[in-house]
């Protein structure tokens, strides 16, 4: 099955991708307020309740990020294999907060204060129940599925310190979706291959089998130290072809489309719009 939260007309919504439509389920009695909630109430067991479901058709709505409101979100980087390049012992963690991202077909937002927006093609890990000091053994029965993220960055924010944060953080900057899809239906991610396109030119290509800390690894260790409950997710890394990485760099500028594609999961797509909001008085 495949979850997918979305707004219709002024109101949010979350249900099950049904071809060109959506289930919902938050229109069943009693339902969880979101899909957040309703993995917290469901979760392992994710079948729709019986009876006819409301449908809406996915034209017709616009998609958020398959958790919009997701209380923590790890994101690794250099979690993968490259030739000439020793493995690091422990990956290098960082977090973005939920309104950094925006929902397949939602504009990626350009900041005025940069010209180093890039690109970064990652699967993303939705956690389905509480995750805390679990083993690597135990790491998947708390997963309820994976989708597609685009873990934009401010190449120069994310240098002003040690610390990503600043360029991880702008609103908008980055992408998650279309939708969560189950791991009943993808038992192991490692056999999936993820491919990132800019205006239709592929720049990233790589199978997930080629990660240093695999999903489980990523599950096990991060809950040892923070415990990870329904809703939160785990960016698991990019490989090298972003635009901070190809000679000479290629960053994002509004009117350019990217497109994260992972087989078995589905396309992520989004256009860059410039940030309609005036910066502050902030030098760079």
């Amino acid at each position: 099955m495949k979850f997918a939260s979305f707004i219709d007309g002024s109101r949010p919504g979350y249900g099950i991708i049904d071809g060109d439509s959506i289930l919902r389920l938050d229109t069943v009695a009693g339902a969880p307020q979101d899909l957040r909630a309703y993995l917290a109430d469901r979760f392992p067991d994710l079948t729709p309740p019986e009876g006819d479901l409301k449908a809406v058709r996915l034209a017709d709505v616009s998609l958020l990020p398959p958790i919009p409101n997701s209380g923590k979100i790890f994101c690794i980087a250099n979690n993968f294999h490259e030739e000439g390049k020793a493995a690091p012992r422990y990956p290098l963690l960082f977090m973005r907060h939920a309104e950094a991202q925006t929902g397949d077909g939602g504009a990626i937002l350009k900041p005025d204060v940069s010209d180093k927006l890039d690109f970064e093609g990652e699967l993303a890990v939705v956690i389905g129940c509480r995750a805390h000091r679990v083993t690597r053994a135990e790491a998947m029965s708390h997963v309820a599925g994976y989708a597609c993220f685009n873990e934009g960055s401010v190449r120069d924010w994310q240098k002003h310190s040690s610390q990503f944060t600043p360029g991880k953080n702008f609103y908008h900057s980055g992408a998650f979706g279309p939708w969560m899809v189950c791991t009943r239906e993808i038992p192991d991610p490692k056999r999936l291959r993820l491919e990132s396109r800019v205006n239709g030119v592929v720049k990233q290509q790589v199978p997930l089998d080629q990660m240093i800390f695999d999903v489980p690894w990523l599950v096990s260790y991060i809950s040892t130290f923070a415990p990870l409950d329904p809703g939160d997710v785990i960016v698991t890394g990019t490989p090298s072809g972003f635009g901070a990485s190809r000679n000479p760099p290629e960053f994002l500028f509004p009117g350019d489309t990217v497109e994260i594609d992972i087989q078995g999961i589905g396309t992520l797509r989004n256009m860059v719009a410039a940030d309609p909001q005036a910066h502050s008085d902030i030098s760079q």
